[in-house]
């Protein structure tokens, strides 16, 4: 698959971007999400990237929303991350989980002193000016989650021209549209360096496999990458260390971890969110010639719908402590846990009222249930949050 490049767009097109927080930018955010509903079950049923997306995105300046201002960004936090991640993932959640993953790391990138300055100043001048997509490539065949433990299985190897790196990486999120890959390695060493090294997508010996054919989630193009003797410059090893002296198996720190609770939590938010007013509408719209009366009208069914906005407040609140850092970092995986398992429950509220029709693929509803079930896989995973958050509470 050939995906085109994205380019900045002349000022004359794309207008001023308009500015985190206010009115303008959370009506535009509503109106791509309406947008992006439209192409939602198109990109679903061919698991293409959607480009398209990325570039209406890129158009309103919002693949640099967690850039600083300063460098050609709007300067957006976390609550304007959630925001526009919510918004993107009522309308279509694949392309908020790839959009989420370029913010998470344009604003980890900013405080990380492993950075090359340089380096740095080159990643985030093709983000504004091009388009460019990063996102961390992780999980391995023999490995899975490395937030479990153990060595990655891909290597890079010291040279005098350079790391060479060879290996390959599963459920790699927005493969094709990738420019920049943070890949978690180890090097040749007898205590090896680990880390992350930073890839370019377009070096000669990589190569995607398009093995990506889920149940939901589909248009995220979570290709296995294969990298063959990949060559990247000796500054590219951005951040690591030798394994006898790391502590810690994840590239995020505490700050990272809360931004990756909300956004994800966010995100499948979103989706129960687009769930719950498809059902809201039908409810309306449903008059049985029996009833002589729209569904609406029933009282079990308010009922249901009262249980599903209910768990959305839930989610709300939540979100809203997290955003406005009222929530410890160190339960951020319990964020997670809890909005992603109240997005699962609206969402099979909605299946329950819905019987036949919400199954059918003539209605968003099946692919709202398919797409938020992978709040579940997604790191952390809810045994690993309540296991650390019952050891945290009997001090062991």
């Amino acid at each position: 698959m050939s995906i085109t490049p994205l380019r900045n767009p002349s000022r004359a097109t794309a207008g001023s971007p308009v500015r985190p927080g206010s009115p303008a930018f959370s009506a535009l955010l509503e109106r791509l999400g309406e947008e992006f509903a439209g192409r939602a079950a198109d990109y679903d049923r061919s698991g293409e990237f959607p480009q398209e997306n990325f570039h209406r995105l890129h158009q309103e300046g919002l693949l640099a929303l967690t850039i600083p201002l300063s460098q050609g960004g709007l300067g957006g936090g976390l609550a304007e991350a959630v925001e526009a991640i919510g918004a993107v993932a009522k309308g279509d959640p694949s392309t908020a989980l790839i959009l989420a993953m370029q913010y998470l790391h344009h604003n980890r990138l900013q405080d990380n002193p492993q950075w090359p300055e340089a380096l740095r100043q080159r990643v985030v001048r093709e983000a504004v000016e091009d388009g460019a997509l990063i996102n961390a490539l992780r999980v391995e065949p023999a490995l899975g989650s490395p937030s479990r433990g153990g060595l990655p299985a891909t290597v890079a190897r010291r040279t005098p021209e350079g790391w060479r790196i060879s290996g390959s990486k599963l459920y790699s999120t927005g493969s094709h549209g990738l420019t920049w890959c943070n890949v978690f390695a180890r090097s040749d060493d007898p205590d090896p360096l680990v880390g992350v090294w930073l890839v370019r997508q377009d070096s000669p010996g990589i190569r995607i496999v398009e093995d990506w054919d889920h149940l939901g989630m589909r248009a995220t193009c979570s290709h296995r990458i294969d990298f063959d003797d990949v060559l990247v410059p000796l500054e590219h090893a951005i951040n690591v260390a030798p394994a006898s002296h790391r502590s810690t198996d994840t590239e995020l720190d505490a700050e990272g971890l809360l931004w990756m609770g909300a956004l994800l939590g966010a995100l499948y938010d979103g989706v129960a969110r687009a769930a719950r007013d498809w059902l809201v509408d039908w409810l309306k719209q449903r008059t049985p010639s029996a009833l002589g009366a729209p569904l609406a009208s029933l009282p079990r069914l308010q009922q249901l719908v009262g249980e599903i906005d209910s768990l959305l407040l839930v989610n709300r609140s939540l979100l809203e402590t997290a955003t406005g850092r009222r929530l410890p970092p160190e339960a951020s995986g319990q964020l997670k846990h809890l909005v992603t398992d109240n997005a699962i429950r609206a969402v099979e509220l909605a299946l329950q009222a819905s019987g036949n029709h919400g199954l059918s693929k003539n209605n968003p509803l099946e692919r709202h249930y398919r797409d938020v079930l992978c709040g579940r896989i997604h790191t952390p995973q809810s045994d690993v949050v309540l296991v650390k958050a019952g050891q945290a509470a009997l001090g062991l």
